[in-house]
């Protein structure tokens, strides 16, 4: 299958623009490409998407087993559903969706000159890179948590710290995205305090940015 290079859209059809203009609790419509996806389960899976033009988070997307297995990194999907925000975060929510041709895989867009200011709102959702981060104490001398507060276990989300342009910044690696038999999670697993990293990650929110990571690179 050939890339897709058009930025044009089907009848009926948002762009990003009209997606970003689009009230809370809305019907929205968006033509866009897989770019990662956690663990299906529940009959939904949540979808990482993104077009030429911006980000789409999708939120507990309606599928069968078999047809989350086709939703691979590129795939092409037209998405109905309703936009909404949980702790910042614009979500799709309350969604289906039909594949069509075409295929995309985005470049790892590089925040790291913006991570922390105003302008990086624009990047949510999307896949980025972050280039020179030292890792900091997360708590208690450690490098990273099982849990937010280090109540959890392996398998659990794993939560650090890390310091950039004179900022610290919390990173997370989602477990149902980059589960503990991943090369990101047992990274992160043995990580110390001043290692120097570079990660790629999906843009997310929780009330502040929180990458969700998807590969790093441990640089010393």
């Amino acid at each position: 299958m050939k890339p897709d290079t058009s930025d044009e859209k089907s009848e009926g059809v948002m762009t990003y623009a009209e997606f970003s203009a689009a009230p809370f609790d809305s019907e929205v419509v968006v033509e866009t490409y897989v770019q990662g996806t956690e663990a299906w389960m529940d009959n939904n899976i949540r979808v990482y998407t993104q077009d030429h033009d911006g980000a789409y988070y999708i939120y507990a997307l309606s599928c069968t087993e078999q047809e989350a297995s086709k939703l691979t990194p590129g795939t092409k999907i037209k998405v109905t559903g309703r936009k909404t925000a949980w702790a910042k975060q614009i979500e799709i929510v309350d969604a289906t969706f039909t594949t069509e041709d075409g295929k995309y895989v985005a470049e790892a867009e590089d925040v790291s000159a913006v991570l922390g200011s105003d302008e990086l709102i624009n990047a949510q959702n999307k896949k980025v890179a972050v280039h020179g981060v030292t890792v900091v104490d997360s708590g208690d001398g450690l490098a990273y948590t099982y849990g937010e507060d280090n109540s959890g276990v392996l398998g659990d989300d794993l939560y650090f710290y890390g310091e950039i342009n004179d900022d610290t910044f919390r990173f997370k690696v989602e477990s149902s995205l980059c589960g503990a038999d991943t090369d990101v999670y047992k990274t992160v697993e043995s990580l110390r305090i001043g290692d120097k990293v570079d990660m790629e990650a999906f843009l997310c929110w929780n009330e502040t940015v929180l990458p969700y990571i998807t590969m790093i690179t441990v640089n010393n």
